[in-house]
């Protein structure tokens, strides 16, 4: 194996003279001088994946709004970052993630709620804010909303009962075979409407976010989503917008097709061709997370039996996809040294569970105790979904401009 053999390898994220780059920086420079764990995001690969989609929509001819899934990474300097790049409004999903899009700039009207099994507290954190886009999943937040708010603007939440995600994993699925706790069915649609109408709802549109991660292959999926969300688009007279959720995934490993963004509103633009309506997109992971890094140190390499394992300064407690979701994270040497090894390993967090490896059989040049190493595929899912889980939840985050 050589440096070049990396499948990742781009312009902002490569070797060079033996030292990975990312974002025009020399990640071990920046990993000795601020610590580990430490997660690091491209601002440049924030931006051109955003452009890459908006360009994708606007070579349709599609009138769209693209909302920042923040929980895929709420670190506040990249939602500062993007709210002046005036591309993206923000995607929000509780009364702390809509709060902190307001202290980073962005403006209630810019930002879409789509919440799950509400508290009071939550419903009068809506009613304080009237401009905000709501999205509601139930009948039961359909009456809260309608006691607290008749008359507001509404979007409904539907479940088609069809799922996507990346390859066949069954928990990135938020609608399939199984009955899951998301969006409104349509045995209840009927009630909805009703409901909504008794308390003088408006409903400007709907909303559906059917999984994560799907890629190119997965387009045929996706086509028959949206030709089922038509039966509940023609129920709703004068609708302004289809909100088609986020889950547009990247490559994870080697043999992943990348999503072909032009295949993909191709599919928006046949199934919902001339009905007037906004498009409205809520892109989280393909915004964010191969605009992130997470590096971590070496302190251990051993054999156990069958296995190497490498040990590191930092557990799922931190990054916890690999564990939670099963999903591959790709790993790399900070610095390259043409003199070591390729072997198979598998990298263990410092976190005491069982559970605690972050990947499993993968082939690396063999660290040393004191190396860094880069987990690629970071920037989403990572750092916002971190716990102090045995008290090793510190780390330090950085935007690269």
């Amino acid at each position: 194996m050589t440096m070049s053999d990396f499948w990742w390898q781009r312009d902002d994220l490569a070797y060079v003279d033996g030292d990975l780059t990312f974002a025009g920086r020399s990640v071990q420079a920046l990993a000795e001088s601020h610590g580990t764990p430490l997660y690091l995001y491209n601002a440049h690969r924030l931006k051109d994946n955003l452009e890459r989609l908006h360009g994708a929509l606007d070579a349709r001819g599609l009138r769209h709004r693209v909302f920042y899934a923040m929980k895929s990474n709420r670190f506040a300097p990249l939602l500062t970052y993007l709210k002046t790049l005036g591309r993206c409004g923000i995607d929000s999903c509780s009364p702390g993630e809509m709060n902190l899009a307001q202290q980073c700039g962005f403006l209630p009207e810019e930002i879409s709620y789509t919440g799950t099994s509400l508290s009071t507290s939550d419903y009068g954190t809506l009613a304080r804010n009237p401009g905000v886009r709501l999205n509601v999943d139930s009948l039961t937040a359909i009456r809260r909303i309608g006691e607290m708010c008749p008359g507001r603007r509404i979007g409904l939440r539907i479940n088609p009962a069809l799922g996507i995600g990346y390859e066949s994993n069954e928990l990135l699925r938020y609608a399939g075979e199984r009955t899951t706790k998301f969006g409104i069915y349509r045995e209840q649609f009927g009630d909805a409407l009703a409901l909504a109408r008794s308390y003088g709802l408006e409903i400007a549109g709907i909303h559906l976010h059917t999984g994560c991660g799907y890629l190119s292959k997965q387009l045929p999926a996706w086509k028959t989503i949206l030709k089922g969300a038509l039966w509940f688009i023609d129920r709703i007279p004068d609708i302004e917008y289809v909100n088609v959720g986020g889950g547009l995934g990247i490559p994870l490993v080697e043999d992943d097709s990348a999503l072909d963004l032009g295949e993909w509103s191709g599919v928006l633009a046949e199934v919902f061709d001339r009905r007037g309506f906004e498009i409205w997109v809520e892109p989280g992971d393909y915004i964010a997370k191969d605009a992130g890094v997470l590096v971590l140190q070496a302190n251990s390499v051993e054999r156990k039996r069958d296995t190497v394992f490498v040990g590191v300064d930092g557990g799922f407690n931190i990054h916890i996809e690999p564990v939670v979701y099963n999903l591959p994270i790709e790993p790399a040497p900070c610095r390259w040294r043409a003199d070591v090894d390729v072997e198979t390993v598998t990298v263990a967090g410092n976190i005491n569970e069982a559970m605690d490896l972050i990947a499993q059989n993968v082939k690396l040049p063999l660290p040393v105790e004191g190396d860094y190493v880069a987990f690629l595929n970071a920037g989403g899912y990572g750092a916002a979904m971190s716990s102090n889980h045995c008290m090793r939840g510190q780390f330090t985050e950085m935007l690269l401009l």
